[in-house]
């Protein structure tokens, strides 16, 4: 009788003893697949994160992917970049820094770190100079300029700043030449013969906010590739102040597109090279 009990207690705890061991594997099995649906969940979510964070990233240097937030027709309201223009004894002498007063990295465009646009202030006289680096935001260049009054216009791209182009005074010797108003005069004839090379400008319809194709025809002359382009144009308000840097819109044709946000008289510098020679054409044209 009593090596019955001593059976029925062995198998009665043996009975216990697998249920508790059944319950903590069936409790284990769940709390693994909570653990498993917990980890793919968190990955989804890094995953949406990142992806978010990728497109904020991509339209955040979309907005700068040429160093410069703003489009060929849109300039910015404020420039980062401050620049100064100086003129003396044959030296030309360039300054530019940002708002830290340090100075900002500048891209290459178009074979040059800087173009300088110097016009007469009566926006006769023409110059394309390209000042070479000298350090700590520093650019020179030795040219013999004539007495007058010009604008000086730095023509840069500062890297991941945004810059804008605007006129800087610039007097050389006592004969200073005064800027008057509507001093420039509409050309009837957009045909210019420059060293004997001749180049006709003709337009699509010339209006507001709206692009505007201007063609350059070379008369079968192929210009011959100046700065990495067929040609550079530089279009300037009669005022001396609205500047616009125009490139070819292709790698074969003399046709730059451009817009003019206002009406009134534009002065049009063509750059285009012929026999190892860079020559100037200038038109004027009205936009109504």
């Amino acid at each position: 009788m009593k090596q019955k009990s001593i059976l029925t207690w062995a198998i009665s705890a043996i009975v216990y003893l697998g249920v508790i061991i059944g319950g903590y594997t069936v409790y284990a099995n769940l709390d693994n697949d909570d653990d498993h649906g917990e980890t793919h969940e968190t990955a989804n979510v890094s995953e949406d994160k990142s992806l978010n964070e990728q497109a904020h990233n991509d339209n955040h240097t979309g907005q700068r992917s040429d160093g410069n937030e703003h489009s060929a027709h849109e300039a910015p309201t404020e420039s980062e970049v401050v620049t100064n223009v100086k003129y003396e004894d044959g030296l030309m002498a360039i300054d530019v820094k940002d708002q830290d007063q340090d100075s900002p990295e500048l891209e290459i465009s178009h074979e040059k770190i800087m173009h300088l646009i110097i016009v007469s202030a009566d926006l006769e006289d023409y110059y394309h100079l390209h000042p070479e680096e000298n350090g700590n935001g520093r650019y020179t260049l030795t040219f013999d300029l004539p007495e007058n009054s010009y604008k000086a216009f730095v023509d840069i791209k500062p890297k991941n700043l945004a810059y804008k182009v605007s006129p800087i005074e610039l007097h050389v010797g006592e004969g200073h030449g005064d800027h008057k108003e509507n001093s420039l005069k509409v050309d009837t004839n957009l045909t210019k013969i420059i060293n004997e090379k001749t180049v006709e400008l003709t337009t699509t319809e010339l209006g507001i906010n709206k692009d505007v194709t201007l063609n350059f025809d070379t008369k079968g002359n192929t210009p011959e590739p100046y700065l990495g382009a067929l040609g550079h144009v530089v279009i300037l308000d009669e005022k001396g102040e609205k500047f616009v840097h125009v490139h070819p819109s292709s790698e074969e044709e003399t046709q730059f597109e451009t817009q003019f946000d206002k009406p009134g008289i534009y002065k049009i510098w063509g750059e285009f090279k012929f026999g190892g020679k860079v020559n100037t054409y200038p038109f004027v044209i009205e936009v109504k």
